[in-house]
This record gives structure tokens, sequence and C-alpha cells, in this order.
């Protein structure tokens, strides 16, 4: 099977020499090349009754190495297995658009922070809207930086309850069977929000460009680059219960 090692010492070499990547990205590259291979060490098995010996390769323990963090991923889903309710559960999904992904790159505290924050207020505000579900709700966020190409696209997933609390927080308001919130209108607001937010932060100084999006640093430009961003379509879905 095929696994994000191989990719990484199949093209890798060839990646880094044209991709900026940072010192801390670099040596995420290294650990995942070298997870449980000859380069980290290891030590020997023997069985006492046949004497059939196996060599066992260190783990490199890089908190971004899917190899060693699988127990920990099950013992975290186990741990939210425990906080489950007895509803239905909705997959949200937030996406940025191609344009602020790029500029993200430079930026990726303050966009990724925007990214969950504004995510999590668009849902709670649609949800405790009386129009739509009347309710106070919550959610786990969860960030992906990377899609399945293995190239930069932020996205935030939400596993979120099929419903909330009454605004007194006296009783369980439950959604439509099947349906959680209209994503027309989450994308809407979300866009809106993200948007506003971003434009702030400009003015703040607080966003960073280079290379081909150092000209953005100028408030004309940068409103200029923003106003194709407040039409074009930004993708939030909902995926079926379960």
């Amino acid at each position: 099977m095929l696994e994000v090692a191989d990719v990484f010492r199949s093209h890798g070499p060839a990646w880094r020499a044209t991709a900026h990547l940072s010192l801390g990205q670099l040596k995420v590259m290294s650990a995942i090349e070298q997870c449980r291979t000859a380069a980290l060490g290891g030590h020997v098995l023997r069985c006492s009754g046949c004497d059939h010996i196996e060599v066992a390769y260190n783990s490199c323990r890089n908190r971004h190495c899917m190899k060693c963090q699988a127990s920990a991923a099950r013992r975290w889903l186990e741990a939210r297995q425990a906080d489950l309710l007895p509803v239905e559960y909705f997959h949200v999904v937030f996406t940025l658009p191609a344009p602020i992904s790029a500029i993200a790159w430079y930026n990726k505290r303050l966009v990724y922070g925007l990214l969950f924050d504004i995510a999590a207020e668009t849902l709670r505000t649609i949800a405790a809207d009386p129009r739509h579900l009347g309710a106070q709700i919550g959610a786990t966020l969860v960030l992906h930086t990377w899609g399945s190409a293995l190239t930069h696209h932020p996205h935030v997933h939400g596993i979120v309850p099929g419903g909330g609390l009454s605004p007194d927080g006296q009783r369980w308001i439950a959604c439509r069977p099947g349906f959680f919130l209209p994503v027309r209108v989450l994308s809407r607001l979300f866009r809106r929000r993200f948007l506003e937010a971003l434009a702030d932060a400009h003015r703040r100084g607080q966003l960073q460009f280079f290379g081909e999006y150092t000209g953005l640093a100028n408030a004309a430009a940068f409103a200029r680059w923003l106003a194709p961003l407040r039409t074009c379509e930004w993708v939030v879905y909902a995926k079926r219960p379960f």
C-alpha cells in the first residue's frame, strides 16, 4: 500500500528544490521519510522457542506522522465517542477559496485562526436564528491544511449534533430529520464575515505579502483583489447524518 512516506522519498527531493518550505516543514518531511527505517536505528526481536529473528525499526514520533499518531488518533476517537449524544450528527466543511489559500501560506496563524473562529461563529449564528433552528449548538472543529492531492488547501471539518439547547437552556430542539442548516445561508455569512475580518487585519497591518503578492500590501490593491471574492461561491457543505 502506498504511503505518504513513499511519496516523500520518491518526489520529496525534487519538490524541496522548488518549494518554499520552513525549517519546521523540512524537519517533518525528513522525520516521515525516515520513520521505521534503518536511518533511526532499531532493535532485534528473537523468539526463544524457534530462534526466529525480526528487526523492528524505531519510530520518528513526530506529531505529523500518520504511522506514529495512529494510536493517539484511536484514543482521541474513543474519547469523542464517549461524548456523543443519542441524536443525528452532521459533517460540515468550510473551505477557503484558492486566492485566500495562497496568502494564508504566509499568514498561517492569522488566517487559520480566522477560519476556525468564523466557521464556529457562522454555525452558532445561523443555528440560533429562529427561522432555521433557534437553538444554541456545539461543534467539534478540526483544521486540515492539505487536500487529498497533498496540496495546500485550508479547510475545517466540523462534527455537529443535529440540534441544540433552547435559548433558556431548558429543552432540546432537534433539527429536521436528515437536514441540519441551509448550506447556502452558511456560505453567505461565512464569506461576509471572513472578508470583513481579513480586511480589518489588513488595516491593522497584520498581513504579510511576498513574491507575486507583494503589491497587496497597498490598501487600494488589496481592496481590488478582495472584490471578486465577495461574489464568487465559497464552498460550505453538510454531509448526510451519521
